[in-house]
């Protein structure tokens, strides 16, 4: 999993202290870990948002305005509700030997015969939360999709996790991730044959 480096600086908590922030191109943000005290960052905008829009899930070096550096993955983000801005995201700082959860995101590989057929992929889940240590996070959790027809789901509990044994995936076992939709013309065809003739 790549590293990125982010740039944070302290910020004191005031009253309308973070919308001030945000007017300004750079968002507030909290770093914690257990048993620490919560610090109070601010963030660079356009550079948080080229990371929190990747496709890729990413372990993050925050780098603070004295040189130190402490390694973190993002713990949520929040979005305004109207213009979808980033107004607020919490780091969670880690240790190397520490057991994480992370949100990585889904990938698919191969060619769905429900496709090659005229069904259409439609990913349900985008990310999985994945538990384990930092160094074995991957990118992304690759999904072969090649054996998946018309109308099959392929849920998180079918995930075959041999490339990934040291983690575990946190999401209900019962959730469909990926499933194959049948396209409109199919779908009126089915509707149609199902329908008697008055």
């Amino acid at each position: 999993m790549e590293t990125i480096v982010l740039g944070v600086e302290p910020r004191i908590i005031k009253k309308k202290e973070a919308e001030k922030l945000r007017q300004s191109g750079v968002v507030p943000a909290v770093v914690y870990h257990k048993g620490e005290q919560t610090l109070a960052v601010s963030v660079n905008e356009l550079a948080l948002k080229k990371i929190v829009h990747s496709a890729e899930s990413h372990i993050i070096d925050l780098q603070f305005p004295d040189g130190k550096i402490k390694r973190s993955f993002i713990k949520d983000v929040q979005f305004h509700p109207v213009t979808d801005k980033i107004i607020h995201t919490d780091f969670q700082l880690f240790s190397a030997d520490e057991i994480i959860e992370l949100e990585v995101p889904v990938a698919v590989s191969g060619d769905s015969a429900g496709v090659e057929k005229g069904g259409k992929l439609q990913i349900i889940l985008h990310a999985l939360t994945i538990k384990g240590k930092p160094e074995n996070m991957p990118d992304h959790i690759v999904i072969d999709v090649t054996a998946l027809q018309i109308g099959h789901s392929l849920h998180v509990k079918e995930i075959p996790m041999g490339a990934y044994s040291d983690l575990t995936i946190m999401d209900d076992p019962d959730t469909p991730v990926i499933t194959i939709l049948a396209s409109k013309k199919e779908a009126e065809a089915t509707t149609e044959e199902a329908t008697p003739a008055s």
